[in-house]
């Protein structure tokens, strides 16, 4: 069932992300005044077509599913051979600026693609874990002077909301090599808080694999919320031990519980199994025996008590208005837009591994795993792999939409078209970049499988 959900997730966002980008292209087409000959999803040998419209265009399912495209007409795939009064609405004999337009209109078309989502999402409001940090004493944070239990409000006075804006910030300063001053919400004993900074100096943060180091480094993770029990379902084990919504957990079978994860985990390996739960309760200590009952969970058997675990008090909801929904939604894909290019630029020079670059596998995976999670995780994962295929395509590497802005930008100062056999030549050395490109994600992606 995984299987087939990623599968699923996969295909749907595959899917979506080329009809969009290739719309882009057929719509401005048009409108340029364009004829299209096939709109395709899919590359290579047609196995599904009709066709509409008074052009006759032919709509088209293709056998390889990684990509699609918009054919024109275009000379140079008639050999010349073109009625006369065709000739206006041919490709190669509209003007740069048209052309340009054409091509640009599909990584644009991603762009709006991601806009739209993000907008919509953040006008309905996400619930995300807020920025409390758990520090280790042996990262660079813990010696800074951050502290386990810490509210994080703002990173170089950018405000935060929740751990996804505040993990966002950090990255986005770490590629601009700055420092970071960290403005947060300390607690004190007597259960209220004080407000403190801290600096975390340039040199304190990793240059290469940014994402999966960064953290690391630091010391720093997400704090998990304590074991607080919620809603309790009657006649379930956890009513029948006599525990109560509100009690706090602190151990089970005389083992210390650190957070509600922990607790959950220890009660799903156990059972059929007898536990001797410690809490807490309005401040008094007690202790009750409960027994999971055994449930089975896709492949395997867990335990359940049939009490939920209050979660709260770690999440918060990150909702704009309309308006603000919309600049916040541009201002994320420009910023994740640049933060790709500057990335790319750090491999290009070696001062970021090219364990980053990731492929189809790596997409897959996530796709299935943003799907299980719920459709605002997965709406967000489209978003960012729509700004992701937007900011590749206009990479000026020929094949891609950016090779062919190279030649026009070229035709356009030159006052003449590139000349065939130099845009052949070109061409084939795009390709084996790709291919290049491709094999380096795809070992990356089978290293994280093995990993």
């Amino acid at each position: 069932m995984p299987l087939l959900q990623t599968i699923l997730a996969f295909a749907v966002t595959l899917g979506v992300l080329v009809i969009f980008h290739e719309l882009g292209h057929y719509a401005v087409a048009r409108w340029c005044g364009v004829k299209v000959e096939r709109f395709s999803v899919g590359m290579g040998r047609v196995i599904w077509s009709r066709r509409f419209g008074k052009d006759r265009t032919e709509w088209a399912l293709s056998v390889l599913p990684l990509g699609g495209y918009v054919k024109m007409l275009d000379v140079r795939n008639h050999e010349g051979e073109i009625p006369p009064e065709d000739m206006p609405r041919e490709f190669t004999s509209q003007s740069v600026g048209k052309r340009i337009a054409i091509v640009i209109a599909g990584p644009l078309a991603n762009f709006l693609l991601a806009i739209a989502i993000l907008a919509g999402l953040y006008s309905y409001g996400m619930p995300e874990p807020i920025a409390r940090v758990t520090v280790t004493e042996a990262g660079h944070a813990h010696r800074a002077g951050l502290h386990s239990g810490d509210l994080i409000t703002e990173v170089n006075g950018e405000s935060v909301r929740s751990w996804t804006e505040f993990r966002w910030q950090l990255i986005q300063a770490v590629l601009r090599e700055q420092a970071v001053r960290l403005t947060l919400q300390r607690p004190d004993k007597q259960g209220g808080s004080w407000m403190s900074e801290v600096m975390l100096p340039a040199q304190d943060l990793p240059e290469q694999d940014i994402d999966s180091k960064l953290f690391d480094k630091l010391g720093v993770s997400l704090a998990r919320p304590p074991a607080i029990i919620g809603e309790i379902l009657p006649g379930g084990p956890a009513a029948a031990a006599g525990l109560q919504a509100g009690d706090q957990i602190t151990a089970l079978d005389h083992q210390p519980v650190t957070d509600a994860i922990a607790f959950i985990d220890t009660v799903q390996a156990a059972a059929g199994k007898s536990l001797i739960i410690e809490g807490l309760r309005r401040g008094a200590p007690f202790s009750t025996t409960v027994t999971p009952q055994a449930e089975r969970d896709g492949e395997r058997v867990v335990g359940r008590i049939q009490a939920q675990v209050d979660m709260s008090s770690a999440m918060v909801l990150v909702q704009s208005g309309p308006v603000e929904a919309i600049l916040r939604a541009v201002r994320k894909t420009w910023d994740t837009s640049a933060m790709t290019i500057r990335m790319l630029g750090k491999m290009l020079i070696g001062e970021a591994s090219l364990k980053n670059i990731t492929g189809p596998i790596t997409i897959a995976d996530y796709a299935g795993q943003t799907a299980r999670i719920g459709w605002i995780s997965f709406l967000s994962f489209i978003a960012f792999v729509s700004i992701s295929l937007g900011v590749m395509n206009l990479l000026p590497i020929p094949v891609l939409d950016g090779g062919h802005l190279l030649y026009y930008a070229a035709e356009l100062f030159s006052g003449r078209p590139v000349p065939e056999r130099v845009a052949d030549v070109v061409q084939r050395a795009g390709l084996g970049v790709l291919m290049a490109l491709m094999a380096v994600a795809v070992f990356n992606d089978i290293n994280r499988l093995i990993g």
